[in-house]
């Protein structure tokens, strides 16, 4: 048999170019990670806090405590919730007299929640979030900062 009547062999590749394709995307990955992490890279927030500045005054309006029979589906039997609001100080008194609707609002949110959804993990940050907007939305935008969490309990 002549070279010419040969099949030819299939081109053997090496582990190289597999290697070095695995290197690089590694340290892409950490500089990409790296730039985020220090600031370099202007990613979008997860979502806004406003949040009161160091050296801003605040004054802390205390929610009374809300307490919600869950229903048959849950392992627990009741939901104990209090918080304070964190204002500013002029407005202090203004997000107090409208406590009726803000625990109006609290009450119905909490006892629409699936028994389920409290018991996952990460769900405080997100009923949290839930919670400040209906405020916000309550005693009016701007008077409301944040919204602190100070017992949460199922029992």
């Amino acid at each position: 048999m002549t070279d010419a009547a040969m099949p030819a062999a299939p081109r053997r590749r090496g582990i190289l170019p597999l290697a070095v394709g695995g290197v690089l995307a590694v340290a892409l990955g950490t500089a990409g990670f790296v730039a985020a992490r220090s600031g370099l890279l202007p990613l979008p927030a997860a979502a806004p806090a406003p949040a009161a500045a160091p050296g801003r005054d605040a004054a802390f309006v205390p929610v009374p405590p809300v307490i919600v029979t869950l229903g048959p589906g849950s392992r627990h039997r009741h939901l104990r919730f209090v918080a304070q609001l964190e204002v500013a100080p002029a407005e202090a008194a203004a997000v107090e007299r409208l406590m009726p609707r803000v625990l109006d609002v609290l009450n119905g949110y909490l006892r629409a929640v699936e028994p389920a959804e409290l018991e996952q993990t990460g769900a405080l940050f997100r009923l949290r979030a839930q919670m400040l907007r209906r405020i916000r939305t309550v005693v009016g935008e701007g008077r409301v900062h944040d919204l602190l969490v100070t017992e949460f309990v199922l029992n």
